[in-house]
């Protein structure tokens, strides 16, 4: 229900913000962009969902326990494709993983950390890549001044990166696990934290690549600043539990990038939703039609 009352307003919002938009325009801005921006844009797809995979393979081996990559890859693939359209995304991806992962052996207490080992891999990477992005653009935030009553700098941007820092300590000092009742979280090893810090930027830093090489250099502010503002926008969107993002994702966006023309911004938006969310979308839906067959066939439905 939140989720769809923020996709409600969201849209509501942004009938009054594209109104002066026409079909022409659009259709002008999805012509302007080149073989070049579309052929980048899907590599730059590619590389976001296989470096989303390796969430689930860093928690494997967190938890030490070996299933075939090619299992695990399909199955995150397939987890976060239907997460992202789906919304609420811990708990819809969780569900796939579940069905998925306890056809290997693994345990619901194993499957319960995996799944909050990746969401903290993800926030980890956030944290990061955003305390990055404001020691090279301290000003991000600026730019949602409409929408978020936040401000942030430099010093914001050196504060978190501590935080990630002082993870990493933890993790080299060995300190004890936090145990919640029967839930117990070890700090990973560190060779494992190391891995966490590079996948997750990646992952971001590619989804964000999408929108970048879509949008015209007329006017582009940039990828340091796409990025920033795909972090923030992308973030909203999740916390809105809104249905992929819908209506959310392109407030965001559009209030970012005030100072390109809306079009543009659409254009490049509805390219990052036909490449990350809707082709993996459909893919994911035959890959769950396969299982299950399967499973039906060893008599495990």
């Amino acid at each position: 229900m939140v989720g769809l009352g923020a996709v409600a307003l969201s849209i509501w919002l942004l009938y009054h913000e594209l109104r002066g938009i026409s079909v022409a325009d659009l259709e002008e801005s999805f012509a302007a962009i080149s073989m070049r921006g579309w052929a980048l844009a899907c590599a730059s797809t590619f590389a976001a969902y296989a470096a989303l995979a390796g969430y689930d393979h860093i928690a494997l081996m967190h938890l030490r326990r070996k299933i075939s990559p090619v299992f695990v890859t399909l199955t995150s693939f397939t987890a976060y494709a239907l997460a992202h359209n789906i919304g609420a995304s811990v708990f819809s991806g969780a569900v796939v993983r579940y069905r998925a992962y306890s056809s290997r052996g693994l345990t619901t207490a194993e499957i319960g950390v995996l799944v909050a080992f990746c969401s903290f891999t993800f926030a980890l990477g956030t944290l990061f890549l955003t305390g990055l992005v404001l020691l090279v653009e301290p000003g991000i935030l600026e730019r949602f001044v409409d929408m978020l009553p936040l401000e942030a700098s430099a010093t914001t941007g050196v504060a978190l990166l501590t935080l990630v820092a002082l993870y990493v300590l933890g993790s080299w000092l060995h300190l004890k696990p936090l145990k919640i009742g029967g839930f117990e979280l070890q700090y990973p090893r560190l060779p494992i934290v190391a891995r966490q810090l590079l996948i997750g930027p990646v992952e971001l830093a590619a989804a964000a690549a999408i929108v970048y090489f879509a949008l015209p250099k007329a006017g582009n502010p940039g990828y340091p600043v796409v990025l920033g503002i795909f972090m923030i926008s992308f973030s909203i969107a999740l916390i809105s539990h809104a249905p992929g993002g819908i209506g959310v994702l392109e407030l965001a966006f559009i209030n970012g990038l005030a100072d390109m023309d809306e079009a543009d911004v659409l254009a490049a938006l509805i390219v990052f939703r036909l490449l990350y969310l809707i082709v993996p979308f459909v893919l994911s839906l035959f890959m769950i039609l396969i299982f299950e067959r399967q499973q039906y066939g060893r008599g495990d439905a």
